[in-house]
């Protein structure tokens, strides 16, 4: 099920989630999908300049616009529209790669079609925004990365043991899958505050 545009009311504006796959894995592809990752992910690696770009990862892409969008905001309040598409373009391209490495989804990820996994991010008002916040979000989300980079060790276990899941009984065990995709959707939140910078909400510590 598609994720609405528009987040409801009281939802963090950067809803993110993956169709949990119903049907029998693919074992063939799980059990060489570090292989099959490599074409796409270095199509993500040139076109974000080597950073990355996933609700998974805390860490600022290359491709992505940040600090003109920095200054934009402190010195005109403006958040350029596309500026803004192309941001949330390359997170959804991302998140499509990261949930395909992670095992997710067997559906090769595409370059341009939503697929499975759904990454909305509200573009923002910016006469709503606090001009000066974007200097010290980046500080002000440190708590965040620590138990981000924590959790992000915890994911990588996980995913062995659904490796080995889906090769023996054909699925990825449900509440790993959730925890997975849960730890996903806290990183966006934190870099749609602190990297993407369209809302002034701090993000919460949930993977909810």
């Amino acid at each position: 099920m598609a994720i609405a545009t528009v987040t409801a009311a009281g939802e963090y504006p950067a809803p993110f989630d993956v169709e949990y796959p119903e049907g029998p894995r693919n074992r063939l592809t799980v059990a060489i999908r570090f292989l099959l990752i490599l074409p796409v992910a270095v199509v993500l690696t040139l076109l974000t300049g080597g950073g990355g770009a996933s609700g998974g990862e805390v860490a600022a892409a290359g491709g992505v616009v940040i600090a003109p969008t920095v200054l934009m905001l402190l010195f005109r309040r403006k958040y350029p529209r596309w500026w803004f598409d192309w941001n949330r373009e390359v997170y959804r391209f991302g998140n499509r790669v990261c949930a395909y490495a992670l095992l997710l989804r067997d559906e090769y990820p595409s370059t341009d079609e939503e697929q499975a996994v759904h990454t909305e991010i509200d573009y923002p008002d910016a006469q709503q925004l606090n001009r000066w916040l974007p200097l010290v979000k980046w500080f002000l989300a440190i708590p965040h990365y620590i138990v981000l980079a924590f959790l992000g060790v915890v994911v990588v276990v996980v995913t062995v043991v659904a490796w080995f899941a889906i090769l023996i009984t054909g699925r990825y065990p449900r509440g790993l899958f959730d925890f997975v995709v849960g730890v996903a959707r806290w990183a966006l939140r934190v870099s749609a505050y602190s990297i993407l910078m369209v809302t002034d909400r701090y993000p919460p510590f949930s993977t909810q």
